[in-house]
């Protein structure tokens, strides 16, 4: 076992900054963003969940925002919204250094539009009925699938590699 120092150096850094640059070495742009996206979809999706249980059981100051007209808007409405402009900043913005500045809102907007699945599968509002749970396992499904990504990113980049080099030598045997 190595010696640990009695007394920490304070020009050594601590584990929070040895942290950081590891981070910072080891982690590009794509996964930075993906991480970002990861995270912001799960806190929204929870965050959303929480919200909607708490206006049905009227915890709240507050309930579902109606306009004047009386129409609900639902947040998947808000979510693709958001969707489209991240889309088209990511469109245009074209530098990967911006991705995972715009991971944080897609991630928003997916989890937005991911948590009404069911009203926009069944063209009705079945949020808290029977049918309403495949929005509930999309969203987990979703979740799960982000972070199999994050936590083997590099395997799937080196996976397309290899399988784009094949089929370039496969086609390059053909012809």
């Amino acid at each position: 076992m190595p010696d640990v120092p009695d007394v920490i150096d304070a020009e050594q850094p601590g584990a929070a900054d040895r942290i950081r640059e590891a981070y910072a070495v080891h982690v590009g742009d794509r996964q930075r963003a993906a991480l970002r996206m990861w995270i912001a979809f799960i806190l929204t999706f929870l965050f959303l969940r929480g919200l909607t249980y708490g206006i049905k059981y009227h915890y709240p100051p507050f309930g579902n925002i109606v306009t004047p007209g009386g129409l609900h808007i639902h947040h998947f409405v808000w979510g693709i919204f958001i969707l489209i402009v991240v889309g088209f900043l990511a469109l245009i913005l074209e530098q990967s250094r911006w991705h995972p500045w715009l991971a944080v809102p897609f991630g928003i907007g997916a989890a937005l539009v991911v948590d009404e699945f069911a009203l926009w599968l069944n063209l009705q509002d079945v949020y808290w009925a029977q049918e309403g749970r495949i929005s509930v396992d999309l969203g987990i499904l979703v979740a799960a699938l982000l972070g199999i990504f994050w936590a083997a990113a590099r395997f799937w980049t080196q996976l397309a590699r290899e399988m784009h080099a094949a089929t370039r030598l496969m086609l390059r045997r053909r012809g």
